[in-house]
């Protein structure tokens, strides 16, 4: 095999790698943060870290694609009161409505398959 080329492989620690604000298409900022390799996707799609700051509120959204999730640390409720730990591993089917909120923060590891459309 061949070393592999430094423009090949991109690695990041996710405790102290510099996360990327989101900001929704709209110039709203929530204090949400991506750490994201892949730079040929838009960003917060795709596998990526999301980091939410204690307190947050995600806006309402529905998901064009699959969602999928692992909570690394934190606590996370979502729009119907299900209360989401750090190891659980959530799917969410293509067109699902929801927002999520963290009273601790959290960090998870995500694949979104395309950007979510807002509700609000």
């Amino acid at each position: 095999m061949q070393p592999i080329d430094p423009k090949d492989r991109r690695i990041a620690n996710i405790h102290q790698a510099s996360f990327t604000p989101f900001v929704y298409p709209d110039g709203v900022a929530l204090g949400d943060a991506v750490l994201q390799l892949d730079d040929d996707r838009p960003l917060g799609t795709g596998f990526h870290i999301y980091r939410m700051p204690p307190g947050m509120t995600t806006r309402g959204h529905r998901h064009n694609g699959h969602e999928q999730f692992l909570i690394l640390e934190g606590e996370l409720i979502e729009s119907d009161g299900t209360v989401l730990r750090a190891g659980d591993m959530v799917f969410y089917r293509d067109g699902t409505e929801h927002n999520s909120h963290t009273p601790t923060g959290c960090l998870l590891a995500v694949h979104i398959a395309a950007p979510e459309t807002p509700l609000e």
